[in-house]
């Protein structure tokens, strides 16, 4: 972890604990973001990726009118430095959320999500209905620039009615609660990469 994430971790926790979500530019440093999007599209180069699905076990179906990713899942002992770089950042994340709001988070999982061109994720929110064991949703944007123009936005929905608009530019590590937001990703005109994933309590 970087000193210079640490301000960053407390801002997080502070607008989770107030407004159960935080928007934090440059989370992790331009090297480490770029090698993970050279990592992802390596791997994907390689024919890792699979085509995302919907639900779970044998409820799980792939429909490209719900969602249009490509994934690869995080290996939790992963020797990818860029990649054990982002997981121990985000764990020293999960432990300051726990040490400022209690939310007894014992774990992250996590995905390498890649939207090709016009691909989107329909509005939804990050817990399936038998089972409430994620708790924040995470998505750290991996993509070295980005217009408005580009769209691909990640819509937040909140509270109070209004829509959130985050532009997935790397580095940008967007956190909210899984059970309260529904949120969307919006189509993009170029391809849009993401590691996304949620932190965890004991179902």
């Amino acid at each position: 972890m970087t000193a210079l994430a640490v301000p960053a971790v407390e801002r997080i926790c502070a607008a989770i604990a107030a407004d159960g979500f935080a928007i934090e530019a440059e989370f992790l440093p331009p090297p480490v973001v770029a090698a993970l999007a050279e990592e992802a599209h390596h791997r994907d180069a390689a024919g890792e990726f699979r085509p995302a699905g919907i639900g779970r076990g044998d409820r799980r179906v792939e429909r490209s009118d719900i969602r249009g990713d490509r994934i690869l899942w995080l290996e939790e002992n992963t020797r990818v430095a860029a990649e054990r770089a982002a997981i121990d950042a985000l764990e020293t994340l999960r432990l300051a959320l726990n040490r400022a709001a209690y939310l007894g988070l014992f774990g992250f999982e996590g995905h390498y999500a890649l939207y090709p061109p016009g691909a989107f994720y329909r509005r939804h929110r990050d817990r399936f209905r038998d089972d409430d064991a994620r708790v924040v949703s995470c998505a750290l944007y991996l993509n070295a620039t980005w217009r408005d123009a580009d769209g691909g936005a990640l819509r937040i929905y909140l509270d109070d009615g209004r829509a959130l608009d985050v532009p997935p530019l790397g580095g940008t590590l967007a956190c909210f609660l899984a059970e309260r937001y529904e949120h969307e990703v919006l189509p993009a005109t170029r391809e849009r990469l993401a590691l996304t994933g949620w932190f965890r309590r004991h179902a």
